[in-house]
């Protein structure tokens, strides 16, 4: 059986910048790793927020409907006077208007914080996936130095994992 023999273009010989740029690369493959996994983390923060604060919207509108349905009860006996039988549910209805209507501002307050949460995870998701996106790029452009052994792919590699990097930096300060 014929062996088959491959020659490689720099067949013994070193090439130290190659040896630092896959260091480079494997360093922006790592970043890039840590990036994507904070960036899917707080788009699902994102997410849970505002089915939260969905939830809390909701529960806001129960005691508001239930506060109306007590005040149409309350104008009702109103309406039919005079018995002291009357009087006390009146009384009644208006005291349990007033804790709806409590309620109903906490669960808005409640609603308005989570929307906020969600629009600040959204935020930190947004600068993840820019950087992201730039530490990709810059992987991309200096693994192509072993295609064409240009030292120009690094460089700009380097420029956009930089970018990259400040992104997500933005986005963990957002924290």
């Amino acid at each position: 059986m014929a062996e088959l023999e491959i020659h490689h273009e720099h067949e013994g010989a070193e090439d130290p910048a190659g040896k630092k740029i896959g260091i480079l690369a494997s360093a922006l493959a790592v970043l890039l790793a840590v990036v994507t996994i904070e960036s899917h983390r707080s788009h699902t923060e994102a997410i849970l927020q505002t089915a939260k604060a969905s939830d809390q919207w909701n529960f806001y509108q129960s005691k508001k409907m239930k506060a109306h349905n007590l005040e149409v009860g309350r104008d009702v006996l109103g309406a039919l006077g005079g018995h002291e039988e009357n009087g006390k549910k009146i009384e009644k209805y208006s005291k349990e208007i007033e804790r709806y209507e409590k309620e109903s501002d906490t669960a808005s307050e409640d609603a308005h914080k989570l929307e906020e949460n969600a629009e600040k995870a959204e935020y930190r998701a947004m600068r993840f996936d820019l950087g992201e996106g730039m530490l990709e790029i810059g992987l991309v452009l200096t693994s192509l130095y072993f295609i064409g052994r240009k030292i120009l792919f690094p460089v700009v590699g380097v420029i956009a994992g930089a970018v990259g990097i400040i992104a997500a930096a933005i986005g963990f300060m957002g924290h």
